[in-house]
């Protein structure tokens, strides 16, 4: 069976494990593309994976990346714009047209207090862009605080002044699934490692193929994560 591939990423035996989640992401980031306009601030932006695609794609006038002083080991040619503490961010009111945060919020200890400030730093008409995970281990422990239903992030946007919030899965069982084969065979286990991925990858690949995330969140829905886009009027 030949590699699947997604953008950047391609599944192979030694990255089964993070292959679902990080295409789900990819992908997230993909579709969020129509709404990215103006000024963009990428909150929490690492190594800034989505910088080039964003800046070439899409119709922003301005990036900015943002991020905690972490152990991420940056090049000399890879550094967030602005480092920041993690608590007030450090921008005017109404500095950005589009916030982009993904796989951040579960790293938030206090997510009202957050989101007020993505909301006071937006611009009216303009859109937070985000993602999260559901489906995934403990990481970046001890700064892992959290995991999320759709139920709880709208309430939690709709409180702090959002409007227009739409959630969707990044997907569903089959990909739930694949992920959890994956972290099982990568993480989970140290004996046959190599033969067990071997044997796995056509099975994640398959799964992945077949995978149709829920078209709304009902009872006993499965999702690997969340993505999601709110507005400020």
């Amino acid at each position: 069976m030949t590699d699947q591939s997604f953008g950047q990423l391609t599944l192979l035996r030694s990255n089964l494990d993070r292959f679902p989640m990080r295409t789900a992401v990819y992908k997230s980031v993909l579709r969020s593309f129509p709404a990215m306009k103006g000024r963009l601030l990428d909150v929490g932006c690492g190594k800034m994976p989505y910088r080039e695609e964003i800046v070439n794609n899409t119709s922003i006038s301005q990036y900015t990346g943002i991020d905690i002083q972490t152990d991420v080991h940056y090049s000399d040619d890879i550094k967030p714009h602005v480092i920041w503490d993690g608590k007030a961010l450090p921008f005017c009111d109404q500095t950005f047209d589009t916030v982009l945060a993904t796989e951040v919020l579960e790293h938030v200890d206090d997510l009202d207090r957050f989101l007020s400030e993505i909301y006071r730093i937006t611009s009216p008409g303009g859109t937070f862009i985000f993602t999260v995970p559901f489906l995934w281990p403990l990481h970046e422990v001890p700064y892992d605080v959290a995991r999320y239903t759709p139920f709880y992030l709208e309430k939690k946007l709709n409180d702090s002044g959002f409007v227009n919030t739409q959630l969707h899965a990044t997907g569903g069982w089959h990909a739930c699934l694949a992920q959890m084969l994956g972290l099982w065979v990568r993480r989970g286990i140290t004996r046959h490692q190599g033969v067990l991925s071997l044997l796995l990858k056509p099975i994640i690949s398959l799964l992945l193929r077949m995978d149709k995330p829920p078209a709304r969140f009902h009872e006993s829905a499965m999702i690997l994560g969340l993505r999601g886009t709110a507005s400020k009027q």
